[in-house]
């Protein structure tokens, strides 16, 4: 017998208009009735309000659809091996996402079923991530020394926007100072984030890297400031003395005082509450997060129990509640209805799914450390970021800006030889380290170096005496 060979599928210009097998919105006669039913000409009404900048205006550049499991294993793990990650190299990124060590605790109760499938968390899927998130809320608190954590959210920057809505909502101002050295593109998201409600002024710094108290003192003067808004430890690392100072004025100006931190440094370093901040926020990837090819991140947003900021929170909150048996306690949420879950679009913000594993994984990551585990990772971290700075210092081309502030983790180097950051991270790259993240906002010669806890005086030795080689 001779077999008949299959027909293949027919070529796609005979097909009918393309609809995705698992996106039932993708289907035209669907798309069109859900346009007719809110009055939009298009899809395109949609993206108003992108710049035109930002728009490609070309279709993207992919290969042909897989048509089998087989084919998108084999083709996604080829695109991944040819990645490089910081476990295989000796890696000096930080200005952001840290090397840190995630205990194997953390990873072993992450990935228990309970929790990684507990996508929304309602009670009747939830085995026990109320109380999980609960706890890590209090933790959170401790180590912040607050009284209020939220669920957090998608990342430190929108952590950092929604902060300072919060302040505006309280204040009914619109203007936002930022006067620390802050990140581009964290400026970047929150100017987008608290548009059209809000403007974020940039107050620049003084050229030792601290805050101009009398720039911030004029901008003050015109009474419509919502927040004063400044980071602890910067961008760079740097540990501004000046940071009560500018509660007190934002205070005497009628605006609110919020500090984003590093939450890994509070075990050396003094907490925003207690010099004079109103809301701290942040990114929890430090905290027993991997750094997982630059994700990773979950934002948080603390307080005291102020009514008035608590009915600003729009995201999740948990409460500890008796039940009806004596002395057995649940676990759920506070004040419901601020958040969009409850109203929807009459919410305080959009929020949509929350980081909530990585919350767990760090409430599992402080009950292992505890306040002496935490106060010994910001000690190290501290001696092994002065102790690069002055092995690099001493390096021939090479500049250490600002080197008799205190730094955590992340400090900057100058490059003042031939070479810039960038040919000079090229060069790292080829004898197997990762250099710092240049700084493209300000300086190409400039990149942020970072230490942690996993970095041994061995591998900065190493870093030093390459660098002899490659930097001048």
């Amino acid at each position: 017998m001779t077999a008949t060979p299959p027909s293949g599928p027919a070529p796609r210009a005979a097909q009918a208009p393309h609809a995705h097998p698992y996106i039932p919105n993708s289907a035209p006669e669907v798309k069109r009735a859900m346009l007719e039913a809110i009055g939009a000409a298009g899809v395109e009404d949609f993206y108003a309000d992108i710049p035109e900048e930002l728009r490609l205006r070309r279709p993207l550049d992919l290969p042909a659809p897989l048509r089998s499991e087989a084919q998108l294993v084999r083709h996604v793990g080829g695109l991944l091996a040819r990645n490089t990650s910081t476990r295989e190299v000796l890696s000096f990124l930080g200005a952001g996402c840290y090397p840190h060590h995630v205990p194997a605790v953390v990873d072993e109760v992450v990935n228990r079923s309970e929790f990684l499938t507990a996508y929304a968390g309602e009670p009747y899927e939830d085995h026990g991530r109320f109380q999980a998130m609960w706890e890590y809320q209090s933790l959170m608190a401790e180590l912040l020394a607050a009284e209020v954590v939220n669920v957090p959210v998608y990342d430190g920057f929108q952590a950092a926007g929604t902060a300072l809505r919060m302040a505006g909502r309280c204040t009914g101002r619109a203007r936002v100072l930022a006067v620390s050295d802050t990140g581009p593109d964290k400026l970047s998201k929150v100017v987008d984030y608290l548009r059209p409600e809000h403007q974020l002024v940039t107050v620049p710094v003084r050229a030792d890297g601290r805050a101009d108290l009398d720039a911030v003192r004029a901008e003050l003067a015109a009474g419509d400031v919502a927040a004063v808004w400044a980071e602890a430890p910067g961008y760079a690392g740097l540990v501004d003395e000046g940071l009560p100072e500018l509660g007190e004025l934002a205070h005497a100006a009628g605006a609110l005082y919020v500090v984003g931190c590093n939450p890994a440094s509070l075990g050396v370093l003094a907490p925003p509450s207690s010099y004079g901040a109103d809301i701290a926020c942040g990114d929890i990837q430090p905290l027993g997060i991997h750094m997982s090819y630059g994700g990773g991140n979950a934002g948080f947003v603390a307080t005291q129990d102020d009514e008035r900021l608590v009915a600003e929170f729009p995201t999740r909150l948990f409460g500890l509640v008796p039940t009806a048996v004596e002395g057995e306690y649940g676990f759920g949420d506070v004040a419901f209805e601020r958040t969009s879950f409850a109203v929807r679009e009459e919410g305080k913000e959009w929020v949509g799914t929350a980081a909530a594993l990585h919350g767990i994984a760090a409430g599992v990551y402080l009950s292992l450390m505890g306040p002496h585990g935490m106060r010994e990772l910001g000690e190290t971290v501290l001696a092994r970021t002065a102790y690069a700075k002055q092995r690099l210092a001493d390096v021939p081309g090479v500049a250490i800006p600002h080197a008799d502030a205190v730094h955590f983790a992340d400090f900057p180097v100058r490059f003042t030889g031939s070479r810039t950051a960038g040919e000079v991270n090229a060069a790292l790259r080829e004898r197997g380290i990762f250099g710092g993240a240049v700084r493209t906002d300000r300086d190409p010669r400039e990149a942020l170096y970072c230490v942690t806890e996993t970095h041994t005086a061995d591998d900065i030795d190493l870093l030093a005496d390459t660098l002899k080689e490659i930097a001048q």
